[in-house]
């Protein structure tokens, strides 16, 4: 409603995780969700993170933030690249990248809820893999996002 203020902790519940890879993970996805697939700071993030190995999670970045907004029936909300807290959208999708690769089911839940829709293997399977290229290059996305 106009004029009705909403208190930030409403749309920032979460603490940003304390894990460095879940860290690099959360400005990816601030990055290429605020300022497009073909980011420089996303892509340098990655090259700082994973050294001449940074193309296949930053390419399964892009994809798994392609689909997702190809596939939801909602905004997805995101917060600034310098805020400490997440939205529910963020912890979610986090979340679900953590558990894609041992428990697809609940990843895809997650994910169909947070985009509103009741399929979306396409965004599953890039969750799936770029959690297992996170793995493959030392920097495993343990599951509760190391909060």
């Amino acid at each position: 409603m106009p004029g009705e203020t909403v208190h930030p902790i409403e749309l920032l519940p979460h603490p940003t995780p304390m894990d460095e890879n879940h860290r690099l993970l959360l400005f990816g996805i601030r990055r290429v969700a605020a300022h497009g697939l073909d980011d420089a700071h996303a892509a340098h993030a990655m090259l700082c993170g994973f050294g001449l190995s940074f193309r296949r999670p930053l390419v399964l970045l892009r994809a798994l933030m392609a689909e997702a907004s190809r596939v939801s029936s909602r905004r997805i909300l995101v917060a600034p690249c310098c805020c400490p807290r997440m939205t529910d959208a963020e912890a979610t999708m986090l979340a679900a990248i953590g558990v894609a690769r041992n428990d697809a089911p609940a990843a895809h839940r997650l994910l169909a809820g947070m985009l509103g829709v009741a399929n979306c293997l396409g965004a599953l399977s890039s969750a799936q893999a770029l959690a297992q290229a996170f793995e493959d290059l030392g920097k495993p996305l343990l599951g509760d996002s190391g909060n």
